[in-house]
């Protein structure tokens, strides 16, 4: 449709942030935190920043809290270690061998990386079937990585996240539907007694799965610890495609959800500054 810079309605009470994984990427990264604020926003969250690493020397992980701090802008979320991402891989936790040692030597890092910037969500991408390997197999090591990361997320005042992808994009991985993630969230929540796992409700991931997402935000809202979105088709701003997302986040925030929107979203051909013309400046920075 292509309206991702004309003014939009509906979305002037949401608290958003930017995904600094998906936008700005044709910056590096220690200056995307300054663009987003250059944009108007004072909020924003990431992928694992460092896909090649799960342990970062403290100079790396130095300067990308410096970068965040220097922009004044608020690190909201934050994934675990997650594999090759982007690229083909869906989350480490439930692959056996060096990517699960790979999640389990992230935990503490990204935890105190987190706690540093006060960010207090941190999500736990589950990870692809592996050939060969029973899914069983994985779903038990899936559990035993997410209790460490639970654990790992309350000792810094953090909750843990489970997000659905989709099933056309990700066709490996298991979680790609909003009961499977509650199912997933659930399991977490009776291990540890903590209470401290949330669904991560992505709006587009949903969709491209077909589901009823009017009937997601009512089951699920109260269990949904964050939210994200892109417009359907395309993964675009709000207006370049059909969903209805005014409407579906005006239904969220009446269902008493009232934390952060992460806008996870492709750039269009102009660039990620200009990929925000749908939200008037004065509705950018987070309340």
């Amino acid at each position: 449709m292509g309206f991702e810079n004309a003014p939009l309605t509906g979305f002037e009470n949401q608290r958003f942030d930017v995904n600094l994984s998906i936008l700005f990427t044709e910056l590096p990264l220690l200056e995307r935190p300054a663009a987003a604020a250059a944009a108007g926003f004072t909020a924003v969250e990431l992928w694992w920043p460092w896909i090649d690493s799960p342990t970062p020397g403290q100079a790396e992980t130095d300067a990308l809290r410096d970068a965040l701090n220097d922009a004044g802008v608020r690190l909201v979320g934050l994934n675990f270690y997650a594999g090759q991402l982007p690229g083909p891989d869906r989350g480490a936790l439930s692959v056996p061998g060096e990517e699960s040692a790979k999640f389990r030597a992230n935990l503490k890092v990204a935890a105190d990386f987190a706690r540093s910037l006060g960010c207090t969500a941190l999500n736990a991408l589950y990870g692809n079937r592996v050939e060969g390997v029973d899914p069983a197999v994985q779903d038990e090591l899936a559990l035993e990585n997410l209790v460490l990361a639970a654990r790992e997320a309350d000792r810094v005042g953090a909750i843990l996240l489970i997000e659905a992808l989709n099933a056309p994009e990700s066709p490996l991985c298991p979680i790609v539907s909003a009961p499977k993630a509650i199912e997933v969230v659930d399991k977490v929540n009776a291990a540890t007694g903590l209470g401290n796992a949330k669904f991560l409700m992505d709006l587009y991931h949903l969709s491209m799965n077909g589901e009823d997402l009017e009937q997601v935000v009512d089951a699920y809202a109260e269990k949904t610890g964050h939210v994200q979105i892109a417009d359907n088709p395309g993964r675009g701003a709000p207006g370049t495609g059909s969903l209805p997302l005014a409407e579906l986040l005006g239904r969220l925030r009446k269902a008493g959800y009232a934390g952060q929107v992460g806008l996870e979203y492709k750039a269009g051909p102009a660039g990620s500054a200009q990929s925000f013309g749908w939200l008037p400046p004065e509705h950018r920075a987070a309340r």
